[in-house]
């Protein structure tokens, strides 16, 4: 019985994991293909990657896109922080509910209807829609991520560590400065990095948002699989994983570190 039980999981693990990563292989694999027929192996060759970098199309799309979500991401995490400390701190303050209802809305509201919401605003005050237009939609639809994230951080914060600060004569300010943000430090740099990838990953709504000269990536690549699928749309996909597995094992290798320094610590602390 266990062992039937064993294969079962092993082979739902198997197909699981070529479900999912299976396709991002093959994509990555016919990145390297001589061929201009994406299916169609023909040989090895970075031909595609020198096309990819001559083509200033792609290059300007993807500067932008990652302007915008650095610009985005950071506004909506200061802005998460602030509604992050609001929702936590304040008690419940009259509005509270209106509060919460404006900032959890972007979570489970469709993007077709942000983008489209966002649209007609920016028609209704008669803004030309760009490259700011596009941070601000992306603002919108990254704080309410920044806000949980930072919430359920100070939702567990000891409030003690600040009392100790304040009773030795640290003004809240610099108690906030000098003691809490450093401890919730983790949880905004959490918030920045969903914020970033979320933006440098919308469609919908920079679709909705985007004007002349705002063209972002996954725009790009849209409107040329469109077209029929090229080896340079395989190449640039492939240097966006190899950057998203290049941060993930990073940030790995950190948190293990982290943990690392943090044992002596603890063990001090137990003896």
């Amino acid at each position: 019985m266990k062992r039937n039980i064993s294969i079962f999981n092993v082979t739902s693990v198997v197909f699981g994991l070529a479900f999912l990563y299976l396709p991002i292989t093959i994509l990555v694999v016919y990145s390297f293909n001589a061929s201009r027929l994406v299916t169609v192996w023909s040989g090895w060759s970075l031909a595609w990657y020198r096309e990819l970098f001559s083509d200033e199309a792609m290059i300007a799309a993807a500067w932008t896109s990652l302007r915008i979500a650095a610009l985005s991401a950071t506004a909506a995490t200061v802005l998460g922080t602030l509604a992050a400390i609001a929702l936590t701190r304040f008690g419940r303050f009259r509005g509270r509910v209106a509060f919460s209802g404006m900032i959890y809305a972007p979570l489970v509201m469709p993007e077709v209807i942000t983008g489209l919401s966002l649209l007609l605003l920016f028609v209704a005050l008669n803004v030309d829609r760009g490259f700011w237009t596009v941070v601000l939609a992306h603002t919108t639809l990254t704080m309410c991520f920044v806000t949980v994230i930072v919430q359920s951080r100070l939702v567990d914060f000891d409030r003690s560590v600040e009392e100790a600060a304040m009773d030795l004569g640290c003004p809240p300010f610099k108690t906030f400065v000098i003691v809490t943000l450093p401890l919730i430090l983790p949880a905004i740099a959490a918030g920045w990095m969903l914020a970033f990838s979320l933006s440098l990953d919308d469609l919908v709504i920079a679709s909705f948002t985007s004007g002349p000269g705002a063209t972002t990536l996954p725009m790009r690549i849209y409107s040329e699989v469109r077209l029929g699928v090229k080896p340079e749309v395989n190449a640039v996909c492939t240097i966006m994983i190899a950057v998203v597995a290049l941060g993930t094992v990073t940030a790995s290798l950190m948190a293990k570190r982290g943990a690392r320094r943090r044992e002596p610590a603890a063990l001090a602390a137990q003896v």
